[in-house]
């Protein structure tokens, strides 16, 4: 089983790879692997939007095509309601290893399963958009995994961190389970899955490109004048 899901893991925009992940491990596989990209900081590996909207067009693919009264693969339903509070507690726990960690975490040595560097791009994430941080970086890989445990070190205010988790845990969960749905539904759409997927991570990551883009060329221009 270990070998099929590091086989599926190994390309996230391949929809076949995603299709049998998800029908290797579930719906409960399904909650841990969000769960853990939300808030293990193992987790950034992990193809939480590419994941999403695959199950979403599997929640809107019949079991049996000659018999659509047999049900789909998956329930629209279930989906929403298991993995959005799956996203909540995994935000939680990633809040309260930064919390109870504190700035020390910064100092940990780089490893294959801790990316010093992801965790301080995600505080620099995270010093320009303030609590904000906690719903916009559910969009964005990578900075979702971390964005709860650096809102933990800066020790937001529980109470506050929490109301934009859950804002962020139902705005995540529903658009892209709901795009994948309402995409599956239309006839055809599913044969173009692995686009549709493309497209979507493309648009995730569009802020962090942009982001490098003006940096280089800032960056350009300075060397240029040399000031």
């Amino acid at each position: 089983m270990l070998d099929s899901l590091v086989h599926y893991l190994s390309n996230p925009f391949n929809s076949d790879n995603l299709i049998g992940l998800i029908n290797l491990v579930g719906y409960i596989g399904l909650i841990i692997i969000v769960y853990s990209e939300t808030g293990l900081l193992v987790g950034f590996f992990l193809p939480g939007d590419s994941l999403l909207v695959t199950a979403g067009l599997l929640a809107a693919t019949p079991k049996d095509l000659s018999n659509p009264e047999a049900g789909t693969i998956l329930n629209i339903y279930i989906l929403l309601c298991t993995l959005i509070p799956a996203t909540i507690l995994g935000d939680a726990t990633g809040y309260l290893i930064g919390n109870k960690t504190g700035p020390k975490l910064f100092k940990k040595e780089q490893s294959l399963f801790f990316r010093k560097d992801y965790l301080i791009k995600t505080h620099e994430f995270y010093e320009k958009h303030g609590g904000k941080t906690i719903i916009i970086a559910k969009f964005v890989p990578i900075i979702r995994t971390f964005a709860a445990t650096v809102a933990g070190v800066a020790n937001m205010k529980y109470t506050r961190f929490l109301r934009f988790n859950v804002m962020g845990a139902v705005t995540w969960i529903t658009s892209m389970t709901l795009l994948g749905y309402f995409l599956g539904s239309i006839p055809g759409v599913a044969k173009h899955i692995e686009k549709v997927i493309i497209i979507v991570v493309l648009l995730s990551i569009s802020p962090a490109i942009y982001k490098w883009i003006t940096h280089r060329i800032k960056k350009s221009r300075v060397k240029k004048t040399g000031k």
